[in-house]
Formats: C-alpha cells, sequence, structure tokens
C-alpha cells in the first residue's frame, strides 16, 4: 500500500472508531424491557401497554411550577399539606406498540418497604391539564396524547399526584405499581425520592 493510501486508511479509521466506541458508551448499562426500572426513562410492559416514568419528585405547593400541578384537586380537599404530609407527581408517558387498540392502565399504587400503600389523588382533568387519564390508544400512540399541555410541559408525562406520609423517607424506597388495563399482575418500578 501506498503512503497516502495508508494515510487516506488512518483518516477514515479514526472518525469511524470514535463513532463505534461513542455508541458502545451511550448503549453501557441501558435495556430497553426490564422487568422494573431502576430510575428515570426506562421502559415497562403492563400488559400490552409500555410505560416510561419521566420524572418523580415531592412538589412544592408554594412554588409557582408545582402549583400547577396541585389543581383539579377534589372537593374539600386542600392544597396546603400539614408537616406531616408531602405531595408527590408521578409524571407518565405511555404507548401502544401493538397493532391493535390498547387502553392505558387507570391503577396505580405507590408501596414503601413496610408495605404501606398510596393511592392516587383523583384529579380533575379540566381543571389539571396535566393529569393522568386513561386514554384508548390507537397502534403506535402515546399518552399524553399529542399537542396537550401534558405532553408539551416541562415533565411531558401525564400526573400521578399523591399524598405521602413524612414516614416515606424512612421507608425507602418507593415502588410505583401500575396494573394493566386488562388485569394482570402489576410491575413496579422504583421512584427517587
Amino acid at each position: 500500500m501506498s503512503a497516502p493510501s495508508v494515510a487516506r486508511a488512518r483518516r477514515l479509521a479514526a472518525p469511524a472508531c470514535a463513532l463505534l466506541l461513542a455508541l458502545g458508551l451511550a448503549a453501557c448499562g441501558k435495556t430497553n424491557d426490564p422487568s422494573s426500572a431502576e430510575n428515570n426513562g426506562v421502559y415497562v410492559d403492563a400488559g400490552p401497554v409500555t410505560y416510561q416514568l419521566e420524572v418523580s419528585r415531592e412538589l412544592n405547593q408554594y412554588a409557582t411550577e408545582d402549583s400547577q400541578y396541585i389543581r383539579g384537586l377534589p372537593a374539600g380537599t386542600s392544597a396546603t399539606l400539614p408537616p406531616t404530609q408531602i405531595w408527590y407527581g408521578v409524571f407518565l408517558w405511555a404507548k401502544n406498540q401493538t397493532r391493535r387498540r390498547q387502553m392505558t392502565a387507570s391503577s396505580f399504587d405507590i408501596v414503601d418497604t413496610q408495605g404501606t400503600r398510596y393511592y392516587p389523588v383523583a384529579l380533575s382533568p379540566s381543571a389539571n391539564p396535566y393529569a393522568w387519564t386513561a386514554e384508548q390508544l390507537a397502534p403506535g400512540a402515546t399518552d399524553p396524547l399529542p399537542d396537550t399541555t401534558a405532553s408539551f410541559g416541562p415533565t411531558q408525562g401525564g400526573l400521578l399526584l399523591f399524598k405521602l406520609n413524612n414516614s416515606v423517607y424512612d421507608n425507602r424506597p418507593l415502588q410505583l405499581e401500575i396494573y394493566p388495563a386488562g388485569g394482570g399482575k402489576p410491575v413496579a418500578v422504583s421512584l427517587d425520592l
């Protein structure tokens, strides 16, 4: 091989090697279909629908952004909680990856290490555009639906709002359980707190 050919081969090999290394490192530790999630961003299947935990975090009812998530509470429910409780938001995204229409989950709970279960507060979707609502999704469709406040919001997910006792800080890790719409065993996702 002539000297110009060797130089050209080296110039082409260096970017190709760098690209392969970057792709390998980007995929390190990632899986598309685990049985449970260890952090935000991992996909899980609950029945025929795939879910992704976008964000989960404590909400501050006095903060401008968070106050909009605590709208549409049931009558008689105060947005201000006693010091022994916290608001906790779980933001989910879902996709129907089947070839038939599928219903997204409408039943969820959070379980701490002591077995205490917490259930979402029922939010009015007309008063809170971030509220998770079970939807029948066409093949390839997502929830939140495109062109909605929840899909364009900072979390890009539908909100499940929980009222938790402060004891959850002592009883971590927390698990979100997603119950498939058609019935069956729930799928557990670890939550950050």
